[in-house]
């Protein structure tokens, strides 16, 4: 019995191919990229320092968010969502079990870097979030603080607006929860 080499490989790359997210962009090209959820303690490095440094692009170079410190110890409790490609983190969020923000589950910092916006992924990140809350979490209610001009995104995944739009780092939001 002899092995096929070239039909072993193939089939090891199809299988390979199926354990990727592939993301079918605009112009008809799929790039594979792997969500991640781990613990703060079980991050590497490379991870960490990529999350500091797409939360600091999102948060502080594009938002302008300068009030508030954003290394608040909340993330050494919590699990963290992400989607890499090549190594660069371009969507993420941090799982927040009850109790610490929230008397429920609540998911924050939520961002997908602007080059990969309206192609699906943070609709993804919101549905891979919840899936993990409710099923490693053991957590059935949700709550988030949700900038308003992305209240829908939160809406198409089951979020309902709790609260009046209030203020938070001088940026416009509304509480929103999952039940």
């Amino acid at each position: 019995n002899k092995i096929n080499f070239k039909k072993l490989l193939r089939w090891l790359l199809i299988f390979i191919c199926f354990f990727k997210y592939e993301y079918k962009v605009d112009r008809g090209e799929y790039i594979s990229m792997n969500w991640k959820i781990k613990s703060f303690y079980d991050l590497t490095l490379d991870e960490l320092y990529e999350i500091c440094k797409v939360r600091y692009e999102v948060f502080v170079c594009g938002q302008k968010i300068y009030q508030e410190n954003d290394f608040d110890d909340v993330d050494k409790k919590v699990f963290h969502i992400f989607l890499e490609d090549e190594g660069k983190i371009v969507a993420y969020a941090r799982l927040i079990p009850s109790g610490i923000t929230y008397d429920t589950a609540a998911i924050g910092r939520v961002l997908v870097l602007n080059e990969y916006r309206r192609k699906g992924i943070a609709s993804e990140l919101m549905k891979r979030s919840i899936e993990f809350i409710q099923k490693e979490l053991k957590e059935n209610k949700i709550t988030l603080s949700a900038q308003l001009y992305a209240k829908e995104l939160y809406e198409k995944v089951g979020f309902k607006v709790i609260s009046d739009v209030y203020e938070e780092v001088d940026i416009p939001h509304v509480k929103m929860i999952l039940e």
